[in-house]
């Protein structure tokens, strides 16, 4: 047998001892004895010759599990098992070592969102989780703070209140009125919108609805936002509407065309390594050259996000198609060495 496939097999029998376990757990709440024998023919399948899915011996060893590491109130006695405590039951599942673990790591990945609306409901989910897990089992997160670091995204900043108001939009289908500032204007602008969706993106929020000024649907930042309120007209959502429309889940939210456009780069093998490893899209094409450089081929509809990203990357990255792109790339080099002669 392999290493993973014995890995799958470890797997799935801690799943089925978890089921297995809260099976037991249900019939114990009753408050009434029942044998080993009795719980071996309650818990699990039957075959065809009547015979219990799983042996009384088993079930023993569950009923020790429960007792001794989950904490379970668990009499026995000549006629078998049963709960002492009556209102108890299993509010947690057996975790294995790296599921602990990645709870644990839960923690410090918060940090990301230090200062948001959201970090706050987060921190109180961590908690919850963490107080279902049984007394004997605790999640230490010491030993991670001085190893682990996160360095996250940076994004807008956003009023608090704006979150309850805008979600509070959504989930009634009231329309949305507010003040906006769009990238290229230095004054705000009265808007209305419905709301259709909202997507974040490297901690950047946007709400993807029906604009009424412009008639049609459009992306906005909560960034850019003030004075938001609640109207009391509302709206339905179009069954055709589909968010991936307008923007694309793996490169980005910039709302350009919603048709698709074939993406082709050369990237130097200065950074060649970086290049290979990245997941571009999960259609790319990757190849390695014999110089070291890298092909790397894919679709989106955001231009706009692939050309910030070449930009950034300098003389390292060359566009090969489409032309549109590197006539995009080509005027923003103009554009930095005209700012920088003058």
């Amino acid at each position: 047998m392999t290493k993973k496939t014995a890995s799958k097999d470890k797997t799935k029998q801690t799943k089925m001892n978890t089921w297995r376990i809260m099976e037991i757990d249900q019939i114990l709440q009753s408050g009434e004895w029942h044998t080993a024998k009795e719980l071996s023919m309650r818990v699990g399948n039957r075959g065809p010759n009547g015979k219990p899915e799983f042996s009384q011996r088993t079930i023993m060893r569950d009923l020790e599990y429960m007792r001794d590491t989950m904490g379970a109130p668990i009499e026995g006695g000549p006629n078998g098992y049963r709960y002492t405590e009556k209102n108890f039951f299993i509010k947690s599942i057996p975790l294995t070592e790296g599921e602990a673990f990645s709870i644990a790591v839960i923690n410090p990945l918060l940090e990301q969102y230090r200062n948001t609306p959201i970090e706050n409901q987060l921190r109180s989910i961590f908690e919850k989780i963490t107080n279902c897990l049984p007394e004997k089992i605790t999640v230490d997160t010491s030993f991670l703070n001085p190893r682990i670091t996160f360095i996250p995204d940076r994004g807008e900043l956003i009023n608090n209140d704006f979150f309850t108001i805008v979600f509070d939009s959504l989930k009634s289908c009231r329309t949305l009125s507010f003040e906006y500032r769009p990238l290229q204007k230095s004054t705000f602008m009265q808007r209305k919108i419905d709301p259709y969706h909202i997507v974040c993106q490297r901690g950047n929020w946007y709400v993807i609805g029906l604009c009424h000024d412009k008639g049609d649907i459009r992306i906005f930042s909560l960034g850019r936002m003030k004075k938001l309120s609640l109207t009391k007209k509302t709206f339905r959502i179009p069954p055709d509407f589909k968010p991936t429309d307008y923007f694309d889940a793996e490169m980005g939210v910039w709302f350009s065309d919603r048709q698709p456009i074939t993406v082709e780069i050369l990237v130097d093998k200065e950074i060649g390594t970086y290049a290979a490893n990245r997941i571009w899209h999960s259609e790319q094409i990757v190849q390695e050259r014999k110089d070291g450089s890298v092909y790397v081929k894919f679709q989106t509809t955001q231009k706009q996000e692939v050309l910030r990203w070449i930009l950034g990357q300098g003389h390292t990255v060359k566009v090969l198609s489409p032309k549109e792109l590197a006539d995009d790339v080509r005027t923003e080099v103009e554009k930095v060495q005209k700012l920088y002669k003058e």
